[in-house]
């Protein structure tokens, strides 16, 4: 097979906000220096921002680091937080708590991050950046012989209009090489050539496991009587009980907006627990249940996120290439925002590879300066000064609330200790030693189904292609899932895609890869990891509007 190439200086792999930052901040210098610098970033979405996925409310610290002029830009930060609540959930009661420091917003923004992406993406083209929506990196290449050999050379796309047999359909069109003298994998959470590339670089070791939430998201058009511009509000406690790492989330937007989400920590127990019927359960509260009714749900989206913090980031480089943005890690849990430190991680991340490049003249080599300036910056502090907060979690919701306290008003942050994390995976009990949780019906008016869901989502897959959600062992899901966990695909899976089917011969699991959001919960919390999360033709999966 051969396959077309194009040659960059740098090539960015997803175009998110830490991939446009570096894309951005590398047309900056090189424009500052009247120097020549090809970029080029590819997005798996079908168009820049159709796969983001935020709560979101936005520090812009790394937002004016970029462009100062960014109100005169018109960047679309519209609606400034103006209140913080944070309340602690019983069955029917609310109850104020003082709102930690890591969570107040002033001088903050809420937003639809999509949004902030497609201006971004907007001011990258503006500089000369080359982006490719629709078109998924689904290979890592390598140098092969040379000086470099076994550095990365760059990506190649995936191949467009392969059947389900995997042979080429009527529609055929082989992928694209894009070699780079410097590849930036900015892939989001859990990104699929990432995991390669912690493998073949060894680039855990040392260093702990990634803990994961999976945080799910509804954004809703409620009256204007029970609107209110700017406030932001936090709740823990109920509906999850006190050994599960969870919260909400609802923030009130612009025109009458109020997007709505739960996240839940991806180390949870019990396999009978459900993250989509817990937040759909949430949305069901006295205090909740008022802000919805009479109002009319927009849409509809799920992502997994990195919880692991300071002791779960990778080595961020290795010849050829970078890490930066939720692939490395880089997420402020107490503070529940990570967007201002994927921007930071994409500009120091340019700023390393511009002199690399640039002053230094190499290619493939790697890029060493790169970690140095981040470890310098206010990003590696503020990861530093909240590392054991979300471990601290392992004693429950009370023991983690005191511990947290403890650790932000009287250690300030630097406690001589550090706390470890475990994989998720490995944290699920046998479904027989757990109690199993009943969900209520939803009722489609403040609670929904996960088809009715992931309809207005906007979720498309070409039907005909292979399966991207790739089954090391066909007969694990039944032996071992099935058999021992009572087949927790079917509800840490927020939009059905996994399905236990009763056949004349016994169960099997069907997939239903036409629903997949792309969250990467399967991949992260499948007790054997024999899930592989593999990139679909590009274009597919969700598009999320306003989100």
């Amino acid at each position: 097979m051969t396959r077309e190439a194009m040659e960059y200086d740098v090539v960015i792999v997803g175009a998110g906000p830490s991939g446009l930052s570096a894309a951005i901040r590398l047309k900056q210098l090189a424009e500052k220096a009247g120097a020549e610098l090809s970029v080029c970033v590819v997005e798996k979405g079908s168009e820049v921002g159709a796969h983001i996925l935020s709560g979101a409310v936005i520090e812009p610290r790394a937002l004016e680091e970029l462009f100062p002029d960014w109100k005169e830009r018109g960047a679309p930060l519209n609606t400034p937080v103006k209140e913080d609540r944070f309340l602690f959930l019983t069955t029917e009661k609310a109850y104020k708590l003082p709102t930690p420091p890591q969570m107040h917003n002033d001088g903050n923004y809420i937003v639809s991050l999509g949004n902030v992406v497609r201006w971004l993406g907007e001011q990258a083209e503006a500089l000369g950046v080359e982006i490719y929506p629709g078109f998924a990196a689904s290979e890592v290449l390598y140098h092969e012989e040379g000086e470099l050999r076994g550095s990365v050379k760059g990506i190649a796309t995936g191949d467009m209009g392969v059947e389900k047999n995997g042979e080429p359909g009527p529609n055929y069109q082989p992928g694209i090489e894009l070699h780079a003298r410097q590849t930036v994998f900015s892939e989001g959470c859990r990104g699929s050539l990432t995991k390669g590339l912690f493998s073949k670089f060894n680039l855990r070791e040392g260093v702990d496991p990634q803990t994961y939430g999976i945080g799910i998201k509804e954004l809703w058009e409620v009256r204007p009587e029970v609107h209110q511009q700017g406030l932001t509000m936090h709740t823990v406690g109920w509906p999850v009980s006190t050994d599960v790492y969870g919260g909400s989330f609802l923030y009130h937007l612009e025109n009458n907006q109020v997007a709505v989400g739960f996240v839940v920590g991806l180390d949870y127990s019990n396999p009978h627990l459900s993250p989509y019927e817990e937040f759909q359960r949430f949305k069901t509260h006295p205090e909740i249940r008022n802000v919805f009714e009479g109002g009319r749900r927009i849409a509809y989206g799920a992502r997994a996120l990195n919880e692991g913090g300071f002791q779960s980031v990778p080595k961020l480089s290795f010849p050829g290439g970078v890490l930066i943005g939720d692939t490395a890690g880089f997420l402020n849990v107490p503070k529940v925002k990570g967007t201002h430190m994927a921007m930071k991680s994409g500009i120091e991340a340019a700023e390393a590879l511009f002199a690399h490049l640039t002053v230094e003249g190499q290619t493939g080599h790697e890029v060493l300066g790169y970690a140095e300036r981040l470890k310098q910056s206010w990003l590696w502090d503020e990861l530093y000064q909240v590392r054991n907060i979300r471990p601290s979690f392992r004693w429950g919701l009370l023991g983690g609330i005191a511990y947290s306290a403890i650790d932000t008003y009287l250690l300030k942050g630097r406690a001589p200790w550090t706390l470890h994390h475990h994989a998720d995976h490995t944290q699920l009990r046998k479904a027989s030693e757990c109690a199993p949780i009943v969900y209520p019906k939803p009722d489609g008016k403040i609670s929904f189904d996960r088809l009715s869901s992931v309809f207005i989502s906007a979720t498309n897959h070409a039907e005909e292609q292979p399966c991207h959600l790739r089954l090391k062992d066909a007969s694990v899901p039944i032996s071992t899932n099935l058999a021992l966990y009572n087949a927790p695909e079917t509800r840490y899976c927020p939009a059905g895609v996994y399905e236990i089917v009763e056949d004349p011969s016994g169960p099997r699991m069907q997939i239903n890869a036409q629903n997949c959001l792309h969250c990467k919960t399967c991949d992260i919390k499948d007790p054997t990891q024999n899930i592989d999360w593999a990139v679909p033709e590009g274009g597919g999966g969700p598009n999320y509007p306003n989100m």
